[in-house]
C-alpha cells in the first residue's frame, strides 16, 4: 500500500518561511562583520565599529528609569518593576503614539539595548528580570489602556529552570495570548520560541540548573508553541535556529553568560525583527 501523505499544517509553512528569511539574516551580519575595519585606538589595540542606527526615535515615557547596559540589570524587587511597567504604560496610553509595539518578558526582553530596537514605532518594554508566564499572565492588565499594534513575548526560560512542566508553560501561552487578543482585538501577538542555552559551558550563575536542562526540550516545547499560536491566531517567530550551533547550544560569539544575549545577540534579534515586518 502507498503511504499517504499528510498536509504540512499553517504553522509549519509559516515557519519554514520564517526560518528561511531569518537565517538570510545571520549571512547579513556575518557578512557586514566581516567587512567592518578595525580601528587603532591609543593603547595599540583595535576596536571593531558596530553600526546602529544614526538617529535615535522618539520616546513617550517620561518616567522611565534609564535602561540598563546589556547583560547589567538594576536592583529592584517585583513590586518595584510592576509600579515602574505600570507608570510606563499609564504614560503610553495618555499619548497614544501612532505606532506602538510591546517587548513583554523577562530579563532577555528587558536587556535590549534601546538604540537597537527598530524605529518608525513606538515601543513600550514590559519586561521583568526572572518572570515567568503565569507572572506574564497575571500582569497583562497593565496594558489594557494601551493600544498597541504589536505585543512580543518571549517567555519560558525561567519556568524551566524552576522545574515547571511543559503542560503548564503551554498553557499559560495560551492564555496569554487569548487574554491580549480578546482585549486588544486588532494587536498582532508575536510569540517569540524560547532560545537556546549553552550548557556546560555556560558562566552563569545558575549553569547547574542549564545543565539539567537538555535543549532538546527547548526545541520541543517550542514546536508546541508554534501550534498554539497558530490555533489561537498569533504569528509565531521562531529565532531558535538563528542562536544555536550545530548541537543546538547557544553560539558563544551572541551570549555574555550562556543565558543572556551579548550587543551582537541583540543586533541579530534586531535584524530578525525587522525582516519578520516584511514577512
Amino acid at each position: 500500500m502507498s503511504r499517504v501523505s499528510k498536509p504540512i499544517p499553517a504553522w509549519g509553512i509559516l515557519s519554514l518561511v520564517t526560518n528561511g528569511m531569518l537565517l538570510v539574516a545571520v549571512a547579513i551580519l556575518i557578512g557586514r562583520q566581516q567587512s567592518e575595519r578595525s580601528l587603532p585606538v591609543q593603547d595599540g589595540h583595535t576596536l571593531a565599529t558596530i553600526e546602529t542606527s544614526p538617529t535615535p526615535r522618539p520616546t513617550a515615557r517620561p518616567t522611565a528609569s534609564p535602561q540598563p547596559q546589556v547583560g547589567e540589570l538594576p536592583r529592584a524587587t517585583y513590586q518595584d518593576w510592576l509600579e515602574r511597567l505600570e507608570q510606563e504604560a499609564e504614560a503610553i496610553a495618555a499619548t497614544s503614539p501612532e505606532r506602538l509595539y510591546v517587548l513583554a518578558g523577562d530579563s532577555i526582553s528587558l536587556s535590549f539595548p534601546e538604540s537597537l530596537l527598530p524605529l518608525d514605532v513606538t515601543w513600550l518594554r514590559q519586561a521583568i528580570s526572572g518572570e515567568g508566564s503565569e507572572g506574564l499572565y497575571e500582569r497583562l492588565p497593565l496594558l489594557d489602556n494601551t493600544r498597541p499594534d504589536k505585543i512580543f513575548v518571549m517567555i519560558g526560560i525561567n519556568d524551566l529552570l524552576r522545574g515547571e512542566d511543559d503542560e503548564t508553560i503551554l498553557e499559560n501561552h495560551r492564555k496569554i495570548i487569548k487574554d491580549i487578543l480578546w482585549i486588544h482585538p486588532n494587536t498582532e501577538v508575536v510569540v517569540q520560541s524560547i532560545l537556546p542555552h549553552s550548557g556546560e559551558d555556560a558562566t552563569w550563575e545558575g549553569r547547574e540548573k542549564l545543565r539539567d536542562l537538555p535543549n532538546e526540550r527547548i526545541q520541543r516545547l517550542n514546536e508546541r508553541l508554534a501550534a498554539i499560536a497558530d490555533v489561537e491566531g498569533a504569528t509565531y517567530l521562531n529565532l531558535y535556529p538563528l542562536f544555536s550551533d550545530d548541537a543546538g547550544y547557544l553560539k558563544a560569539e551572541f551570549t555574555t553568560d550562556g543565558l543572556h544575549l551579548n550587543e551582537q545577540g541583540y543586533e541579530l534579534w534586531r535584524m530578525a525583527l525587522i525582516i519578520a515586518e516584511t514577512l
